[in-house]
């Protein structure tokens, strides 16, 4: 019986996914073999011992001490993808809104007397529309920094609405460019991209390489009359940077999913309370696939969409299998090998992939290895932790 604790409000469809037969999940939950959690800021202390696993219901890791989880050997998932339709659909509404005043003319409606007569209201809009007119979408191009799950589907929905787009990936990976529409113009950095768009949007993760991203050099290659979109992650601008620019009129505008005080009440601005993948969709997807990367390294050892441990995913073939995590370093694996060996189990299958300084493997015996065999491994220099898989029960 595996137990996972819970943090935060986890949707019952991903709840669901754990056969209670074979799991006890809740939030109350003492010395858990893995934790779900959101948004909550999760403590070391928090993370006992008996923790193998933490999977977050969402794209961020910065609310997990990362570092710690990796000494202690603990594998950190997220969710990425699981919320993109809720965030390319913001990413849309945000361009929209930026277009024409519409915030603005809301406001000014909203502002009339309630008892104003119909007939005059309807003369005095009719007057005053013009100072809330703006720009169409189509035609103009969106420069998609970021092309992951979120930025290609950015990429195509602004792609279907008529726009030219351009995009910039420090980083791309093979399978996200096979995501990626043929339409879609790479930038070979992001100063070429910044100087074509008049919309950016950003989709990056926080690293150091892409932290304030957004500087006052990189605003000063943008468009007189762009629009910066912020719905990745706060770091990632220099927010005063951005206010510098919107004051001397480098730029049209700035939306973004993280306000700041210095931002509130501008024209220029349009704030939005951290809501990206607030939908009841993205919610039930991310919650859904972090309970089925959980099950499938407790259940199998098996790996993917770690932060902070290789991808690694073995079919199982016989019912017994080791999973060991050790310090990447030359001679580990075949001692780990070599003691197997003397006990006379003969190794069916195996996989080893390394990550910076952790590599893990999944090792099938054809036969039940003996607790001390275990320990023996276990005591090896290197060697994180070692964790015998039995055949699943459910």
């Amino acid at each position: 019986m595996f137990k996972v604790r819970t943090f935060n409000q986890i949707s019952v469809k991903g709840l669901d996914r754990f056969p209670r037969d074979c799991y006890e999940v809740g939030g109350d939950i003492g010395h858990p073999d893995a934790i779900m959690l959101r948004s909550h800021k999760l403590q070391a202390e928090e993370i006992t011992d008996e923790v193998k696993a933490i999977a977050r219901a969402g794209a961020g890791v910065n609310n997990i001490p990362l570092d710690y989880c990796t000494e202690r050997g603990v594998v950190v998932f997220n969710t990425p993808g699981a919320n993109a339709n809720a965030v390319k659909e913001l990413v849309a509404t945000g361009m929209l809104l930026a277009s024409r005043d519409i915030v603005g003319g809301m406001q000014y409606v909203n502002g009339l007397p309630v008892d104003m007569d119909p007939a005059e209201m309807g003369k005095l809009l009719e007057k005053e529309k013009k100072r809330f007119a703006g720009i169409e979408i189509k035609g103009r191009t969106l420069g998609v920094v970021g092309l992951g799950a979120i930025g290609s589907k950015v990429a195509r929905m602004a792609l279907s609405m008529g726009m030219d787009v351009v995009g910039f990936d420090p980083a791309l990976s093979v399978e996200a460019a096979w995501r990626l529409p043929s339409d879609v113009q790479r930038m070979e950095n992001i100063q070429a991209l910044l100087s074509r768009s008049d919309f950016v949007t950003l989709h990056l993760p926080v690293l150091d390489s892409t932290r304030h991203m957004i500087n006052a050099e990189s605003v000063s290659y943008m468009r007189p009359n762009a629009c910066l979109l912020n719905f990745a992650r706060e770091e990632i601008v220099d927010a005063m940077a951005v206010l510098d620019a919107l004051e001397a009129g480098k730029i049209r505008c700035f939306v973004t999913d993280f306000p700041h005080p210095k931002l509130l009440n501008r024209k220029d601005v349009i704030l939005m309370p951290h809501i990206g993948a607030s939908t009841e969709e993205a919610e039930e997807n991310c919650a859904v696939m972090g309970a089925d990367q959980l099950r499938a390294f407790l259940d199998h050892g098996n790996i993917r969409n770690s932060v902070n441990f290789p991808t690694l995913e073995l079919e199982r073939t016989h019912g017994c299998r080791i999973a060991i995590t050790n310090a990447n370093k030359p001679g580990t694996l075949s001692n780990i090998l070599s003691l197997i060996g003397d006990s006379d189990i003969n190794v069916v299958d195996m996989l080893n992939k390394s990550r910076n300084n952790i590599a893990y493997n999944l090792i099938d015996v054809d036969c039940e290895p003996a607790a001390a065999l275990l320990d023996q491994i276990a005591g090896l220099d290197g060697v994180v932790n070692v964790r015998l898989i039995a055949a699943p029960q459910c």
